[in-house]
């Protein structure tokens, strides 16, 4: 399980350290992935399999549509973790959650998975959801 909200520095090549405590789960590699509300989801490789696995499910069923299903595993990438704990994210990926290079992100953890968003947005998320939990008076 992973949980917490780590600042982060994505570096001029494209690469961030994962904090220390979630580097074992993702050795030697991980999965990147279009996450929702537009950030990049980094999952274990048993997660990405029961992911991969219940969206065929979904499309099989009909309750996801083939594009959704084309555009979750065509921007899927695998990536090794190097020495240093850092991974590459892909340009397409920083695109989608709007990363800049050279510049702070949250890398957060969402039980199952590990999610890198731009500051900003998740701050936006992480209020509304409190908001939610906090419920209305």
């Amino acid at each position: 399980m992973f949980v917490g909200a780590h600042e982060r520095q994505l570096d001029p090549k494209g690469r961030i350290a994962l904090p220390a405590s979630f580097r074992p789960k993702f050795e030697p590699k991980c999965y990147l992935a279009l996450g929702r509300d537009k950030c990049v989801d980094v999952l274990t490789t048993e997660t990405f399999l029961a992911v991969a696995n219940d969206v065929m499910e979904k499309v099989r069923r009909g309750e996801m549509d083939r594009k959704e299903q084309r555009a979750l595993s065509s921007n899927m990438v695998e990536v090794s973790v190097d020495a240093q704990g850092r991974i590459n994210v892909d340009e397409k990926l920083r695109q989608y959650a709007g990363l800049e290079l050279n510049s702070r992100v949250i890398v957060s953890g969402s039980f199952d998975r590990v999610e890198i968003w731009d500051p900003e947005r998740h701050q936006r998320i992480s209020d509304s959801g409190t908001q939610e939990l906090a419920g209305t008076e």
